[in-house]
């Protein structure tokens, strides 16, 4: 492990995310794992971090204390609940350290929360981590402009029945990608299933449809269907560790920025 290492916090610790996200910091180079961190009643607090995800011993304990994480660290990555996040928030503008975010299901009020503090800090919020998600929205966003309106754009994502928010995040967001490349508002055309006599498509809609079931980590399809073809773009994750590894990429890449909300495009260099 170099000197020059990042040293990376992880928030939300003894979760699904939270183990993947202490696996990579461990093994990522230019990573260094500083901190690991839990609310005050997890089982898991005071077990070496590196033991915990089944790799040799860290040195470092899961813990309660969110300030003694911060003082110890560089960047925090933050994969819990809305409400964890933006206590994390508030920690971390008073640290002046910087903040990955893959929390999903956060209000309109919360995620302006996060980028009025990001005027004070340097913040990466994203929907998904993953290198191959942010690949497959380029894509989405040149299907998109090459259709334009001569298409209908249906986005069917599946993931794991413990899932609290549905449309998924990665989901809103390829919505985003399409509604903006052909010069459409989400809000007005955006329809969240369908039930009942509902009547003939209307062409400028995009429909989602959300899958919960078993231990799927995500999959999500993005479908241009047309008049004698239709094209479908997938993306299929079988490991959390892949979203992981970006996130632990961002917080390398987001250590010493100035402050400002910055995206993975702007990490990956798309």
């Amino acid at each position: 492990m170099s000197a020059n290492s990042v040293k990376i916090a992880i928030n939300g610790a003894a979760g699904r995310m939270g183990r993947a996200l202490i696996n990579a910091a461990l093994v990522t180079p230019g990573a260094k794992l500083s901190a690991a961190v839990d609310r005050p009643n997890c089982p898991e607090l005071e077990m070496d971090a590196g033991s915990f995800v089944g790799l040799p011993a860290s040195g470092v304990e899961l813990s309660a204390d969110l300030n003694a994480a911060l003082a110890a660290s560089e960047v925090l990555v933050d994969f819990t609940r809305p409400e964890g996040t933006i206590t994390a928030l508030t920690a971390c503008v008073k640290a002046k350290k910087a903040m990955v975010i893959g929390t999903t299901g956060l209000t309109p009020e919360q995620r302006a929360k996060i980028e009025a503090a990001a005027k004070e800090i340097p913040i990466c919020m994203a929907a998904n981590f993953s290198i191959g998600v942010s690949v497959t929205m380029k894509l989405l966003e040149l299907a998109a402009k090459t259709f334009g309106n001569t298409v209908d754009v249906e986005i069917v994502e599946t993931h794991h029945r413990h899932k609290l928010d549905s449309p998924s995040g990665t989901a809103l967001v390829m919505g985003e990608v399409v509604a903006q490349a052909t010069g459409r508002n989400l809000k007005d055309v955006a329809i969240y299933g369908r039930e009942g006599q509902v009547g003939a498509r209307a062409r400028n809609t995009i429909g989602f449809s959300a899958i919960r079931g078993g231990d799927v980590v995500g999959d999500h399809t993005v479908m241009f269907l047309g008049e004698g073809e239709r094209l479908e773009i997938t993306h299929k994750a079988t490991s959390r560790l892949n979203f992981a590894q970006g996130a632990i990429r961002t917080a390398i890449w987001l250590s010493g920025r100035k402050p400002g909300f910055y995206s993975m495009q702007e990490v990956l260099g798309l």
